[in-house]
């Protein structure tokens, strides 16, 4: 019946397999041929001595040179320190006996330290770098970045000014410092003189706090901290240069000035604008006359 499973013949027994059928090489095992090659390679290398082990010699292979180039650095550094030392011998001998000698040498073989001096030049050529980087790139020595203010960072005791106390500092006093105020803030302006001395486009702002002419821009006549009855485009206005003196690196605060109150009764600076006088003069009259309605009614 064996042919019947087996038509082809009777198949080896596992025994005879495993005997007398060949292995398939395995895929790490490396070749006769290439170990003959790198056996080949290594010995057409000369020998030399292992500078860790005089009893064991090695290969002058690529592979082995930077460890063996290492190694004969660090023996000509070696004795170089040697001689080194021997000269200090010699000259500590000569100073012994009384002779004239040169300047001590340094150990050629000591490494330099980096010390505080060699920090600071560092820093000096870096930030010299940058600045020049700065103004080839982008035209400016500090790459288009202004200076912040420290004398805003810095506790100051801020004064608190009457009306008649701010007027002293106009800017017509010699020596003195120029200060104006904007909605009770009072700032030091004296950088800005040509603007705000004598004779300056603002000198009428100094010494006075004339917000209602930073809204309005009727700088003769509104010379007055009174802001009532202004218009939403006056008082965003009136905000624009509030943050103008309050962001400057140029200007910076020194205190407030205490105002008298305001009777709500009295007359609104009229408007250097004859249309916006007009205007003006049309909204009180309505708001007048409101009163009146309601006390008919």
């Amino acid at each position: 019946m064996s042919w019947l499973l087996n038509p082809q013949g009777d198949a080896p027994s596992n025994k005879d397999s495993t005997s007398n059928s060949p292995r398939p090489p395995s895929a790490n095992a490396r070749k006769p041929e290439n170990k003959d090659k790198d056996k080949k390679a290594d010995e057409g290398e000369p020998k030399i001595q292992d500078p860790s082990d005089p009893t064991r010699f090695v290969s002058a292979k690529s592979a082995n040179r930077p460890f063996l180039v290492h190694h004969e650095y660090r023996k000509k550094m070696q004795k170089e320190h040697e001689a080194w030392k021997e000269r200090q011998k010699v000259r500590a001998e000569k100073l012994a006996r009384g002779e004239k000698v040169g300047p001590e040498e340094p150990d050629p073989t000591a490494e330099p330290e980096v010390g505080v001096l060699g920090l600071l030049k560092f820093l000096v050529i870096a930030l010299v770098v940058v600045t020049l980087g700065g103004k080839f790139l982008t035209g400016s020595y500090l790459w288009e970045m202004e200076v912040p203010n420290f004398r805003k960072w810095l506790p100051t005791n801020q004064r608190l000014f009457s009306e008649q106390g701010l007027a002293q500092f106009d800017g017509t006093v010699e020596g003195q410092p120029i200060y104006l105020a904007i909605d009770g803030d009072v700032y030091d302006v004296t950088e800005g003189r040509a603007t705000y001395g004598p004779g300056g486009s603002y000198h009428g702002m100094a010494g006075v706090d004339a917000a209602r002419a930073f809204a309005t821009g009727c700088f003769a006549t509104h010379r007055t901290h009174d802001i009532r009855g202004l218009d939403e485009n006056e008082l965003r206005g009136l905000n624009h240069w509030k943050g103008f003196y309050e962001k400057s690196n140029k200007y910076h605060k020194v205190g407030r000035v205490s105002h008298p109150p305001i009777d709500p009764l009295s007359p609104l600076p009229e408007h250097c604008d004859k249309k916006k006088a007009k205007a003006q003069r049309e909204r009180e009259a309505q708001a007048k006359a409101k009163p009146a309605d309601h006390a008919e009614l």
